[in-house]
C-alpha cells in the first residue's frame, strides 16, 4: 500500500517550500555562528533537521515513514559512485603530495613568473596549483600570500593582484577533480565527476580565457618596478623534495585516461597507485619517515604510501608558509564531504517522498518556460543562496536537489545541471563579503572583497558564461532516453 501514499494530496506550492525556507534560514543562522567550521558537522544536522520538517508536512499528508525511509535509501544509493570517487580523490592527493607530483607543478608554475606579465601570470600559476590541490582556499592561503606580497612590491594595486588570484584559484578548484565542489555538484545533479569536468569545460575555458586576455590587457597599461622573487619558496621546495620533469608523467597519464573517457574510479585508483610508486623512486627518505622509520625498507615503504592514502600527511618544510601546500588528508580528509552528501541525500529523499520536489519542478516548469529560463532560475537560485545562507556548499546542495527533477522533465543531462551549479555557485561565493569563502578570501589575503571585487574577472563573468550558452543554445546536451 506504501508504494501507493504518494498519490495523496498533491502539495501546493507554499506547503512544498516550508522545508525549503525552514533549511534556508537555520543555515543562514547556523553559518554566521559557526562561519568557516559550519562544514564540520553542524550544517549536517541542519540538513536532517529539515529532513525532519519536510517528514511532518508529509505526515500532515498522510505520507507514510516507510515511503520517507525507502526514497532517502534510494537517494544514498544514488550517491555510490560519487562516495567512491571522492575517498579515491582524498587518496590520489596523499599519494601525489609525498611522491611530488604537486610540489613539483607548484615549482615550475612559480617559475613562469614575470614582472611584465605578472597578473596573467599569477592566473595561471594559481590555477596550476589549484588544479594540483584542489582547493582554492590552500592556494590562496599559500602562494596566494607571497603573489600579494610581490605584487606590492612591484606597486601593482593589491585588489588587480587578489582578483588575479582568485581567478586562477577558482579555475583551479572547479576543474580539479580532487576539488570537494566539483565532486559535490555531479553528485547533487547525478552525473559521474569526469563527465561533469569535460561538459563543465566548455563554459569555464572560454571564460579563463576571457580572464586573461583582461589581465594581460590590464598588465600593459601598468608600471612596474622591482623583481619578482621567489627564490626562497623555491630554494625551500628543493630542500623539502626531489623536483624532477619526470613526475609530470603521473599527472600526464591519468589525463589520458581521463581523455579516453576510461571509468573515474579506474583513473583515480591508476593514478593513486602511480603517485606510490613514484613516491618510492623519488622521495625515499619522504616515504621512509611518513612509515615511521629512518631508512626505506618494504614495510615502511608500504606503511608511508598506506598513511598517504589514508590518513592526514605532512611533509615538513623550512617556510612555514609552505606547510599548508605540503599536507592532504588522504581518504579521512573527504569524509566531511562525504557526510554533508549522506544528509543532504536525507533532506532530498523525504523532499521526493513527500511530492515537494515534484511540486517544485513543476511551478520551476510553469515559469520557466525555455531552457534558458530554467537555467537563469538555477542561476539567481544559486546566487540567493551565497547571499542568504552564506556558504558555497550549501549553493550546490539545495539548488541541486531542487531542480534536478526540472532539468530531467525538460529532457537536460543533468550535466547541465552540474555545470550551472558550479558555474554560478561554487565561483560567486568569493564575491559575498559575509559568505564563508568572500571572509576567508579577504581575511587571507589582507584585501577586502570591495577591492578585489571587480578584479576577480573569472568569478563574475562564469555565471553570465552559462546564461550565454544556454541563451544562444550552444552545447546543451539533451537527456539520452533508454530504448528497450
Amino acid at each position: 500500500m506504501d508504494k501507493h501514499i504518494i498519490k495523496n494530496k498533491e502539495l501546493n506550492i507554499w506547503e512544498a517550500l516550508i522545508p525549503v525556507f525552514v533549511l534556508v534560514a537555520m543555515l543562514a543562522y547556523n553559518v554566521g555562528v559557526y562561519g568557516d567550521d559550519a562544514l564540520s558537522g553542524s550544517n549536517q544536522f541542519i540538513l536532517l533537521l529539515g529532513g525532519a520538517v519536510a517528514a511532518i508536512v508529509g505526515f500532515f499528508n498522510k505520507v507514510s515513514y516507510a515511503r520517507m525511509l525507502e526514497e532517502v535509501a534510494n537517494n544514498v544509493k544514488s550517491t555510490t559512485g560519487a562516495i567512491l570517487i571522492l575517498l579515491m580523490v582524498g587518496s590520489l592527493a596523499g599519494t601525489w603530495l609525498i611522491s611530488g607530483v604537486i610540489p613539483t607543478m607548484i615549482y615550475y608554475g612559480l617559475e613562469i613568473l614575470n614582472p611584465t606579465i605578472f597578473l596573467p601570470a599569477t592566473v595561471i600559476i594559481c590555477a596550476i596549483i589549484s588544479i594540483a590541490t584542489g582547493s582554492s582556499w590552500t592556494t590562496s592561503a599559500t602562494v596566494g600570500i607571497a603573489l600579494i606580497g610581490i605584487g606590492g612590491a612591484l606597486h601593482i594595486p593589491l585588489g588587480m593582484v587578489a582578483g588575479a588570484v582568485l581567478s586562477g584559484a577558482y579555475f583551479g578548484d572547479k576543474m580539479s577533480p580532487m576539488s570537494d565542489t566539483t565532486n559535490l555538484a555531479p553528485a547533487m545533479a547525478g552525473t559521474d565527476l569526469f563527465t561533469h569536468i569535460r561538459y563543465m569545460a566548455k563554459t569555464t575555458v572560454p571564460t579563463i580565457i576571457i580572464t586573461l586576455i583582461i589581465f594581460i590587457i590590464i598588465g600593459l597599461t601598468l608600471d612596474t618596478e622591482g623583481t619578482t622573487d621567489t627564490s626562497a619558496i623555491l630554494t625551500s621546495i628543493e630542500h623539502s623534495f626531489h623536483i624532477t620533469p619526470w613526475l609530470f608523467l603521473v599527472p600526464i597519464i591519468v589525463i589520458f585516461l581521463i581523455v579516453r573517457k576510461t571509468q573515474p574510479l579506474i583513473a583515480l585508483l591508476v593514478g593513486t597507485l602511480l603517485g606510490g610508486v613514484f613516491a618510492v623512486i623519488f622521495q625515499p627518505d619522504i616515504v621512509a619517515k611518513i612509515g615511521g622509520s629512518e631508512t626505506l625498507n618494504f614495510q615502511s615503504a608500504y606503511q608511508g604510501i598506506m598513511n598517504a592514502i589514508t590518513v592526514d600527511t605532512m611533509v615538513a618544510s623550512e617556510n612555514e608558509m609552505l606547510s599548508d601546500l605540503f599536507s592532504a588528508g588522504g581518504m579521512s580528509g573527504m569524509l566531511g564531504t562525504i557526510w554533508l552528501i549522506i544528509c543532504a541525500m536525507v533532506f532530498g529523499g523525504v523532499m521526493e517522498a513527500i511530492g515537494a520536489l515534484s511540486r517544485i519542478s513543476a511551478a520551476l516548469l510553469k515559469m520557466a518556460h525555455t531552457v534558458f529560463g530554467l537555467f537563469a532560475s538555477t542561476v539567481a537560485t544559486c546566487l540567493a543562496l551565497n547571499v542568504t545562507a552564506s556558504d558555497q556548499y550549501l549553493a550546490i546542495v539545495v539548488p541541486g536537489k531542487m531542480f534536478a527533477k526540472a532539468y530531467e522533465e525538460k529532457g537536460l543531462a543533468p550535466e547541465n545541471l552540474s555545470r550551472t551549479l558550479e558555474d554560478s555557485g561554487t565561483v560567486t561565493s568569493v564575491l559575498v563579503p559575509w559568505n564563508t569563502c568572500g571572509a576567508y578570501q579577504s581575511g587571507v589575503l589582507g584585501v577586502s572583497v570591495g577591492e578585489y571585487f571587480i578584479y576577480a574577472i573569472f568569478n563574475y563573468l562564469s555565471p553570465f558564461m552559462t546564461l550565454l550558452f544556454a541563451a544562444f543554445n550552444i552545447k546543451i546536451k539533451q537527456l539520452v532516453k533508454k530504448t528497450t
